[in-house]
């Protein structure tokens, strides 16, 4: 019997039992359906982590004061940031290091903005012009302020994109125009290049950066002492040598602060690019079991297409039977029942695929993550859907192809 004609007998069975046809591919669909929006959802968390720390920088390092000195000369653990460990001089000796690029220190706080009758309440951050190379801002209009006006504590300052909208309104230049932070007038000399939303959901473009001793002294206040710092940002010249450049900065502040072997740091260090690997690995551990529970109902969606085949082989016997008498041999038996399970879990498959494909879209406007679609989902799916029809339609095939004709003719 010819390929073409028991392709013909197999399309024929699938069309004339729907229901059928349409069950034994419902495991399939759900199952590939599932591993692809699955593995879409990690995806997009994924990405979506890896947006929120590279937001603060690329090769970047954040220092920032640990536990303070007591009165008996030990450390009293206040957590990480509670003390006032830093100073302007630790950031210079840090930015002489070897591998260093750029070392930024700075103060923050909140204050309330005015100007031209309209008022927003943001952070405000006191910097040196070396924080726009630290964490990889750039200015879209205007200037930064140089060394000279952060070491003077000129009353300068440069704003980001959301502060323009709400003071001014959107498409205006704030160029020159001034801006009372809290009490204090500044004037705005630069606007930042819009970051956006971080992953962490921040708006990155609602930020004013004004010289380090301007704002330390006149908005700040009492909270930051003398020359201390609350932060200190450290770019790596090399993403190769951040390791390196974490050890030499530790031991560096270590001998500065005069902390004795033994005794804890009076800072902290965070790496990005470490919180980044172990972040990323943690979500591919968990897309990886994610889309390992999935796959249990393409097993299951297998059992069915077994079962059902099964049946189907019962229900059809004394088809088989005649055939058979009519001169079909076993292999034309076992290709036809193959090529109906391979088929029903192919179209199952492709089905589940796009259900899947939608669901990992749907999914990732709800959540509010980027939409990622794994290159490998779509060959890999339809690839499984065969396998899966391949091996769990072996079985039903081979006892169709062994059935006697006699004994199959007189089955009722």
């Amino acid at each position: 019997m010819r390929r073409a004609d028991l392709v013909t007998f197999a399309a024929r069975a699938i069309i004339a039992h729907p229901t059928r046809s349409a069950l034994t591919s419902l495991g399939v669909v759900i199952g590939v359906a599932a591993v692809v929006m699955m593995t879409s959802i990690g995806l997009g968390a994924q990405q979506r982590v890896t947006s929120a720390i590279g937001g603060l920088g690329s090769n970047l390092l954040i220092v920032s004061p640990g536990a303070s000195r007591g009165p008996g000369g030990g450390f009293v653990s206040q957590g990480a940031g509670s003390g006032m460990s830093l100073n302007d001089d630790d950031a210079e000796a840090i930015g002489k290091l070897d591998g260093v690029a750029a070392s930024a220190p700075s103060v923050r706080g909140g204050a309330q903005l005015a100007s031209e009758g309209a008022n927003w309440s943001t952070r405000v951050e006191g910097v040196t012009p070396d924080y726009l190379l630290a964490r990889d801002l750039t200015i879209a209009s205007g200037r930064m302020f140089d060394e000279n006006e952060a070491r003077q504590g000129r009353k300068v300052i440069v704003i980001g994109q959301t502060i323009v909208t709400e003071l001014f309104g959107e498409g205006s230049d704030p160029i020159g125009k001034r801006i009372r932070v809290g009490a204090v007038p500044f004037e705005v000399i630069g606007v930042l290049e819009s970051k956006g939303q971080s992953g962490f959901g921040q708006d990155q473009d609602d930020i004013v950066l004004g010289p380090l001793p301007a704002v330390r002294s006149r908005i700040v206040g009492r909270r930051v002492r003398g020359d201390n710092v609350q932060t200190i940002y450290v770019k790596a010249a090399n993403a190769d040598d951040i390791d390196r450049v974490q050890e030499d900065l530790s031991n560096l502040l270590r001998e500065r602060h005069r902390i004795r072997p033994g005794q804890d740091d009076d800072f902290s260090v965070q790496n990005m690019a470490s919180i980044m690997e172990a972040m990323q690995a943690s979500v591919k551990t968990f897309t990886g079991l994610l889309a390992a529970v999935a796959a249990v109902s393409l097993v299951v969606g297998g059992v069915g297409i077994m079962n059902i085949m099964l049946v189907a082989v019962t229900e059809r016997t004394r088809e088989i039977g005649l055939r058979m008498a009519l001169g079909a041999r076993r292999n034309d038996v076992l290709f036809q029942f193959a090529l109906e399970a391979i088929t029903l879990s192919v179209i199952g498959g492709a089905i589940g695929l796009l259900l899947g494909l939608g669901g990992g879209v749907l999914m990732a406007k709800l959540g509010d993550w980027p939409v990622a679609i794994a290159a490998w989902s779509i060959p890999v799916s339809l690839g499984f859907s065969l396998l899966v029809g391949l091996v769990f339609g072996a079985y039903p095939s081979w006892r169709a192809a062994r059935l006697d004709p006699i004994e199959a003719l007189r089955r009722e």
